[in-house]
């Protein structure tokens, strides 16, 4: 009809029978588009849990008695049965259990593990492939003895104390995963399989074969056909990967992040936004550029009527000695004269002291584009322009975030974090990432709830090492940044 009335001559909205056939044929299309997105929604949600089987209790282990919790992992009492809890999407326990193959008679570089095809018969996701095969905790059960009992039952593979083949269970964390699908608590685990693909025994019923496979091409499998794997599993991979990552580059678990919590483990947002401290950060040459600079407000102060050294004490009382100058009087509040005092104790052969730095500039290039970098400095916009430019990096910074555009207040200020973020437009602190080699200014950032790295592992003052409580990570220079933070980066 909508055909029809479109390659005549005549409107079809000129009369009222026209009107009428158009609203007919638009509900129609309308009524059939539905039907086939609702065919297709029943489709996909029957190959993920088939609800038929669950429903006339004909699905595998229908009427196992399991363990159900709240949202926030607390026992149910009387627990449930494992058709209602499937068909009812309620939240449960499982274990997830990656399994390394280290049979000790090959001599491998890489790790491989050992992933699942599941039998057509299981009650969610039948016939997609599983890398953390494990099972749903029955009522009673802890975490531990159902993934002995999954491991032993599915595959044949001892991991009770004192096994023959010494087979490892290890425990590395829990995380909570919900999609319309399934809510679970999960407990994830790494086992250790020494014997052979021969050794295994297979029970049919729930599997239906297993293919051994290197953690990277597992990896990329899972990158590139998410849909062929279940997706709670992807899900776990990612945080083990993540896991994995931080244990190889030493980074802390601080307390108030999405991944601080091995009890409730979850993924670290992407950074939206880096911020690099400019002196002492992007470069380091000993703090001569420092020493300069002190030196500079040391001899404005002394020629503007202070005593030699009050300078610093301003510094130490008020943060810095701009805000020390301003409060006393010594400095007047206005504009000109603010801009004369930055200028002139700025004022230093930028380009003498610093160098271009090839080294930098490439792993710079190496960070992911879509994350914008920005110039978070305590001195002014000028002088960090001078340094960028002299290091050769000036033109890979989004924008410079200076004292002047913090209205002075000091770097270590909650006022001062609060502009960084309205600059890059992020709402959520965690996705702002810090590169400092202030101790102080860690801490403030991690109080607003940003993510930190101390970039530099001795003190200015008296050349001890330094550490920071408040950084995740730890690096003597910036040119660590890949070594710590490779997931940061792209190919060269």
């Amino acid at each position: 009809l909508v055909c029809v009335a479109f390659n005549s001559n005549v409107s079809p909205w000129q009369d009222e029978e026209g009107v009428d056939a158009m609203m007919d044929a638009l509900l129609f299309v309308t009524v059939s588009v539905l039907n086939v997105y609702m065919k297709q929604r029943e489709l996909e949600n029957e190959s993920m849990i088939p609800k038929s089987a669950l429903k006339d209790g004909t699905s595998l282990n229908a009427n196992e008695l399991i363990s159900l919790v709240t949202s926030d992992n607390e026992l149910l009492p009387e627990g449930g049965l494992r058709a209602k809890m499937r068909l009812e999407n309620l939240w449960h326990r499982a274990t997830y259990v990656l399994i390394r193959h280290e049979p000790p008679h090959l001599e491998q570089h890489d790790i491989f593990v050992l992933v699942q095809k599941r039998s057509m018969q299981k009650d969610y996701c039948p016939g997609r492939l599983d890398p953390t095969p494990g099972g749903v905790v029955g009522f009673g059960e802890t975490y531990m003895d159902n993934a002995i009992r999954e491991l032993k039952e599915e595959m044949g593979i001892d991991t009770a104390m004192g096994n023959p083949l010494k087979n490892e269970l290890t425990r590395l964390f829990s995380f909570p995963f919900q999609d319309r699908h399934v809510r679970v608590w999960g407990d994830f685990y790494e086992c250790v399989y020494r014997g052979t693909l021969r050794d295994l025994k297979i029970q049919v019923e729930e599997v239906d074969s297993i293919e051994r496979m290197s953690l990277q091409d597992l990896k990329e499998m899972i990158s590139n056909s998410p849909e062929t794997f279940m997706p709670d599993a992807c899900y776990a991979m990612k945080l083990y990967i993540q896991r994995s990552l931080d244990i190889s580059v030493d980074r802390k678990l601080l307390k108030g992040y999405s991944s601080s919590d091995l009890d409730a483990y979850g993924l670290r947002p992407k950074p939206k936004a880096i911020f690099f401290d400019c002196d002492d950060c992007l470069y380091f040459d000993g703090w001569i550029t420092a020493k300069h600079i002190t030196a500079k407000i040391e001899q404005w102060c002394v020629n503007h009527g202070l005593k030699p050294g009050q300078a610093y004490q301003l510094y130490k009382e008020y943060g810095t000695a701009i805000r020390g100058l301003l409060a006393e009087g010594y400095l007047q509040d206005d504009q000109e004269a603010i801009d004369g005092f930055l200028r002139d104790v700025h004022d230093i052969p930028i380009a003498k002291l610093l160098k271009p730095d090839e080294n930098l500039r490439k792993l710079l290039l190496r960070i992911d584009p879509s994350i914008p970098k920005y110039v978070f400095t305590a001195s002014v916009r000028e002088h960090a322009e001078r340094c960028l430019k002299a290091l050769g990096i000036d033109d890979l910074f989004v924008d410079i975030i200076d004292c002047k555009r913090c209205k002075l207040e000091t770097k270590h200020s909650l006022f001062s974090f609060q502009v960084a973020m309205e600059v890059a437009q992020i709402e959520n602190p965690e996705e702002c990432l810090f590169l400092d080699d202030s101790t102080k200014n860690l801490q403030a950032a991690r109080s607003v709830g940003w993510r930190g790295v101390l970039v530099g592992l001795k003190a200015r003052d008296d050349g001890k090492p330094l550490s920071s409580e408040h950084a995740e990570l730890e690096i003597s220079r910036i040119h660590e940044f890949e070594r710590v933070l490779p997931d940061l980066l792209v190919a060269s």
